[in-house]
């Protein structure tokens, strides 16, 4: 009984404290690598900040891991094999990314620090950007679409958030999914809306004992 109590708030605190730390690292890289700053020498600089940001990134991945796997146990009897699988695949597909495309930048991090030489009279520092923003930017941002989308239909079907809910998620992961000109803002999209479900899940009332797993 007080295992099935403490599920939705668990799934809650790991959807805020997946949503900060993202959300902070993006900022510490928009902070630390300007549009009009892509050069060798300013990334060098700010180097410690990009670090400590990409570190933040595996923390994110494994809250977010959490909040799926919560959000499974909650849904119990009420899910649909379909659907579900759509949401763990995607989910799972998005933690990969957000690992892969930080440990590259890592990787890049780690060799201009120690030897910028080898990257600067090299073509491999932009191929490694350009291998960074398209993991991140291009792949990641669509396989949150694809969660939103599946997350939010399990949402109407079971309604243990309010369906508004479930309809912006449909908007924002069409977004996602479409969205070709690259824009600053849409890597905090699906964060923001992880949050917004977390605190509806944190506010809400427990279910009867009937519906619960």
């Amino acid at each position: 009984m007080h295992k099935q109590l403490t599920a939705p708030r668990a799934a809650a605190v790991a959807g805020i404290l997946f949503c900060v730390l993202l959300i902070t690292s993006q900022l510490l890289i928009w902070t630390s690598i300007p549009n009009s700053g892509r050069s060798v020498v300013n990334v060098i600089s700010h180097s410690q900040a990009i670090s400590l940001a990409l570190n933040l990134r595996p923390f994110a991945g494994i809250a977010f891991l959490w909040f799926i796997a919560v959000i499974r146990n909650r849904l119990g009897a009420l899910e649909d094999k379909f659907f579900a699988t759509v949401f763990l695949g995607s989910g799972l597909l998005y933690i990969a990314m957000i690992f892969m495309s930080a440990a590259l930048a890592g990787g890049l991090i780690r060799i201009l620090i120690s030897s910028p030489e080898i990257l600067v009279n090299t073509p491999s520092y932009a191929l490694g950007r350009e291998q960074v923003y398209q993991t991140m930017n291009v792949y990641g941002i669509r396989m949150a679409g694809v969660f939103m989308f599946s997350t939010s239909t399990i949402l109407l079907r079971t309604a243990i958030v309010p369906r508004w809910l479930a309809f912006l998620g449909y908007v924002l992961g069409a977004m996602l999914l479409l969205t070709i000109k690259t824009l600053g803002w849409i890597p905090i999209v699906f964060p923001v809306w992880i949050f917004l479900i977390s605190v509806a899940i944190l506010l809400e009332k427990p279910l009867p004992l009937q519906f619960q797993n």
